[in-house]
């Protein structure tokens, strides 16, 4: 029995010892370092990303090296050519022709009588032709689609003293690009048409007009 007793506490003091040697050398192992976090991303500004810059052509493209128009186009197709011919049979029955007014500047004007901005515009004609007459300016009124017996009391009733012509059938009118009423053509000495308006005109865009045909001479109105 005491050989027993004996033998349970030498395997008692026996674990006893081990459990102390293992946490002996367990105290001696240095604890491994915790884990800590990854490193912190440093944030970066984003750039953005180069937006292409087209480089302009060292030779410029022709539209942009053309000058421009220093005036605008005239809508009147005669404008800078020779005027067309014309030859009407006056209202007092002799005969007109533009051809035989060739050396002198020609104010030529399709008009009407059923046309009011026509009639309103024969004083303001009568009294340039009157003022300018010293340089040689003619002023020819064409009546388009007219007779005679129309036209003669109304122009002799205003006391017109200009060339005025009848164009019965509207063909000279449609020659001249006069398709509605009045329209105004400026020729110069030489034949050419310089400047052309639609009416009814004023005092101030005849006097335009007249200045194209009449260099260096100052128009008043």
């Amino acid at each position: 029995m005491r050989t027993f007793v004996a033998i349970a506490l030498g395997l008692v003091v026996g674990v006893a010892a081990a459990l102390g040697l293992a946490v002996a050398v367990y105290s001696l192992v240095p604890a491994a370092p915790a884990p800590t976090a990854g490193p912190t991303a440093t944030p970066v500004a984003v750039l953005p990303s180069a937006t292409a810059v087209a480089t302009p052509s060292a030779t410029p493209s022709p539209a942009a090296s053309a000058p421009g128009p220093t005036r605008s186009p005239s809508p009147f197709p005669l404008v800078g050519r020779p005027a067309p011919s014309l030859a009407v049979p006056g209202v007092d029955g002799a005969s007109i022709d533009l051809a035989a007014y060739r050396g002198k500047p020609v104010w030529l004007v399709f008009t009407g009588t059923y046309c009011p901005p026509c009639r309103d515009e024969y004083p303001l004609m009568s009294g340039f032709a009157v003022r300018y007459a010293e340089t040689g300016l003619v002023v020819l009124a064409v009546h388009v689609k007219e007779d005679a017996a129309t036209v003669k009391p109304f122009v002799d009733g205003l006391g017109v003293t200009f060339p005025v012509g009848l164009d019965g059938d509207g063909s000279r009118a449609a020659t001249w690009d006069a398709l509605a009423l009045p329209v105004h053509y400026w020729i110069d000495e030489a034949g050419i048409v310089r400047d052309a308006a639609l009416g009814g005109l004023g005092p101030d865009q005849m006097a335009r007009g007249l200045g194209t045909i009449l260099p260096g001479v100052t128009i008043g109105e």
